[in-house]
């Protein structure tokens, strides 16, 4: 194997170094034969070891040399082994960045989606408050006309007699023997007699006294509440109460609580006022109340006027459970008596089936020998 010499290797350096002094010290040795012929032996010795050694460091050399290239080609194995470990490093990094993106992606159009729905959410509910606006306007248009806040009071009126009341409890828009008619007429019993139902809605004086900025405007408004709530007491007191036609007292109805409220809150001696003119002011939630006891009451005298049918009833049910106690002793004896006759049926046949048996087997001596069988007793008959 022939080895390529690097000059520029110190080892190299050292083993030319090496051969050039052991060919100047045999060019010495061989100036110096003809001196003395005793020391070319030892010198001769020394060349070899010299030369021995300068085959050393070659054969070293090469060592060194397979070891540099060995060396590299670990390296190179290694670097090999690190860019594919690299490469599938970078692949999978990869992979986890498409498979992150493609779930951002899902969870952004899902996200989207969810949003769009909400939007569509928020779209309805504008409408749903545009539309509650319209019906507000057309409220206040409403209830900005003396007629038809009349009408509304009526309409809220019948709504909750028809719910709280049986239909034939009450009449609606009854008109009475003075020719004035009430929103609704409850036909309760005497006493205290048919009471009517009259609806009122001081709009104006409440917005008035709501409106009011200062102690005088407040005054200005107190006193038409005033003028609008009495005048609705003295028109219901007047209009309908009748004595011996109707109860001796009236009822009247604020489609509105919050009117209600501020009647009892601010202008409690209304409420007295009306009490003493027997006219009593209801709100839609203590209007049902009242209706409830009405309907109780409505209920307890069509106890009493079907007491008698009752009592006819129970005559006629005490009558069918007599009747039913007789039938079933009758029904006990005959079933004591059919259990007798079955004992006595199943004794003749045990009889039958014991003369049977031995007609089968034939044994006419025993039966010859036997004494005459007496007749039987009535019991005993087949």
């Amino acid at each position: 194997m022939t080895a390529n010499i690097d000059f520029n290797n110190p080892i190299t350096q050292i083993a030319l170094l090496v051969a050039l002094i052991a060919l100047a010290l045999l060019w010495l040795s061989l100036r110096a034969s003809n001196r003395s012929a005793k020391l070319v032996g030892p010198l001769a010795q020394q060349i070899n070891i010299l030369g021995q050694r300068v085959q050393d460091l070659g054969a070293g050399q090469e060592r060194l040399v397979g070891g540099l290239h060995h060396i590299s080609d670990v390296q190179t194995k290694s670097q090999n082994g690190i860019m594919q470990l690299m490469e599938q490093r970078l692949a999978q990094v990869q992979q986890q960045m498409t498979e992150n993106l493609q779930g951002s992606a899902r969870r952004t159009a899902h996200s989207l989606g969810e949003l769009q729905q909400r939007l569509s959410t928020i779209d309805k509910a504008q409408d749903n408050i545009t539309k509650l606006s319209g019906d507000v306007l057309s409220l206040q248009d409403i209830l900005s006309n003396k007629q038809t806040r009349g009408a509304f009071g009526e309409i809220q009126l019948n709504d909750i007699v028809t719910k709280a009341l049986p239909s034939d409890s009450y009449t609606l828009q009854a008109t009475l023997s003075n020719g004035r008619r009430a929103d609704c007429l409850i036909n309760l019993p005497n006493p205290p007699g048919p009471i009517a139902i009259d609806s009122k809605f001081p709009l104006e004086a409440y917005e008035a006294l709501h409106a009011a900025q200062n102690e005088r405007d407040l005054a200005e408004a107190a006193k038409l509440m005033r003028q609008a709530v009495k005048k609705h007491i003295r028109d219901i007191s007047e209009k309908y109460i009748i004595e011996g036609e109707t109860a001796d007292g009236a009822l009247m109805f604020l489609p509105s609580e919050a009117v209600y409220a501020e009647l009892h809150a601010s202008f409690s001696d209304l409420v007295r006022e009306g009490f003493e003119a027997r006219v009593w002011i209801v709100s839609p939630t203590t209007c049902m109340a009242t209706l409830n006891t009405m309907r109780a009451i409505l209920k307890d005298a069509r106890m009493r006027e079907q007491a008698g049918a009752i009592r006819k009833e129970l005559s006629l049910l005490y009558q069918d459970v007599d009747r039913l106690g007789t039938r079933v002793e009758n029904l006990d004896r005959h079933f004591t008596q059919a259990a007798k006759d079955i004992s006595e049926v199943k004794i003749s046949a045990d009889k039958a089936g014991r003369r049977a048996r031995r007609l089968d087997t034939f044994d006419f001596e025993e039966i010859a020998t036997n004494a005459p069988t007496p007749a039987p007793t009535i019991g005993e008959e087949l």
